[in-house]
């Protein structure tokens, strides 16, 4: 009766298996496994050949599963470092590679384009300062707390594989001491103020060298400046500072605004004033090449008849003087009744209808007798006499 008989131990009078009955069934079916035949009582083992053609299909199938065991893939973004026997014989690219397996070879995945990040000066949060790595000192012998990050991908896996111990920890180093040696050559009021993009850029560039230098491997892909600040102690005393400047850069830019507004009107008005004295000046010598024209002619007229030209300057001047003037000349030889008439008030009418309000009746204009031709004087003839002498 076999041990995994459920009705074992429930037959009435039946006492426990025979041992010596299940290892002779054991041995028949171990020596049916290597091709031997049960039967009789003395079990027969496997003969040394059944037993050697055993061990070589066992060591064929350990050999293929050693073998298979060399196959991997290489994602994307990613490269194999294969070492052989732990010296360092070729990078693979991204997909299915084969290498011999351990202990012969034995390969490295290293990621090379994960972005890794380490925090310089806090952990996690920028209220979780750490003192000993953001209080630097600037070239003004202030001191600035100064937190910031630095992400870095490993462009080469060789160096980065076989040149770094701990790659986070010397990141940290090079970003601590270059991020040092930047704000020791700048004032505070550039680092904390207009100069973070400045100072960041530095330290990038300064940090990349020092990883070169050093062949580990390592790209700094960006530096972002978290926090820059005074110290809490004197936070107080840069807040007012800060606000004096602010007022300041204001009232700079109120001046700068009321001078865009008052430069502009005034260079306008002189422009304006600088034209109107050149048009003015050039009217005064117009008019004065103008007045020394007519004198010339007039002399020119005058060399060749003075007396008349004198006559002609006389009535000239009298009609330019009399214009304007109120009085009236009448000839009394000519016997005019224009004596007995109010002339000037006539005048007065006649001036105030033609230049006053719209209704008021205009004064008709008097004509003015045209005095006869005078008897010929003893002088006017003389005077004809001089004419014509002239003439010839």
């Amino acid at each position: 009766m076999a041990l995994n008989d459920p009705n074992w131990g429930k037959r009435g009078n039946e006492g426990p298996p025979d041992l010596d009955e299940l290892w002779r069934r054991l041995n028949q079916k171990f020596g049916s496994l290597f091709g031997g035949k049960g039967g009789g009582n003395v079990p027969q083992g496997p003969s040394a050949r059944q037993m050697g053609g055993g061990f070589g299909l066992l060591i064929i199938m350990v050999l293929l599963v050693w073998l298979a065991s060399g196959f991997y893939i290489v994602d994307e973004g990613q490269r194999g470092i294969v070492l052989r026997f732990g010296r360092f014989l070729e990078t693979n690219q991204p997909g299915p590679r084969w290498h011999l397996p351990w202990p012969v070879e034995s390969v490295e995945i290293v990621n090379v384009s994960e972005v890794r990040t380490v925090e310089v000066g806090y952990r996690n949060s920028v209220r979780t300062k750490v003192p000993n790595e953001s209080l630097m000192l600037t070239d003004d012998e202030n001191i600035i707390d100064l937190q910031f990050a630095v992400q870095y991908i490993r462009a080469n896996p060789e160096e980065y594989l076989f040149n770094n111990r701990d790659a986070d920890h010397a990141v940290m180093q090079v970003a601590e001491s270059a991020i040092r040696e930047v704000v020791g050559k700048n004032k505070m009021d550039f680092v904390l103020n207009e100069g973070r993009a400045q100072v960041a850029a530095k330290a990038q560039e300064l940090m990349q060298v020092i990883l070169d230098r050093y062949k580990t491997g390592i790209s700094i892909s960006q530096v972002t400046m978290q926090n820059a600040q005074p110290p809490e102690q004197v936070q107080a005393a840069f807040d007012d500072v800060n606000k004096a400047n602010q007022d300041r850069e204001r009232q700079k830019n109120e001046g700068q605004a009321y001078a865009n507004d008052v430069v502009p009107k005034a260079r306008g008005t002189a422009a304006r004033l600088i034209q109107e004295a050149e048009g003015y000046r050039q009217r005064v010598v117009a008019n004065a090449e103008g007045e020394a024209s007519r004198f010339r002619q007039i002399v020119a007229e005058y060399s060749k008849a003075p007396g008349v030209t004198r006559d002609r300057l006389y009535l000239d001047m009298m009609q330019q003087v009399l214009t304007n003037s109120s009085k009236i000349v009448v000839d009394q030889k000519a016997g005019s009744n224009l004596l007995y008439l109010p002339l000037d008030k006539l005048m007065q009418l006649g001036g105030s209808g033609s230049s006053g309000d719209v209704g008021k009746p205009a004064v008709p204009e008097v004509p003015m007798p045209v005095p006869g031709p005078a008897e010929a004087t003893p002088r006017s003839r003389e005077a004809f006499r001089n004419r014509d002498r002239e003439a010839r």
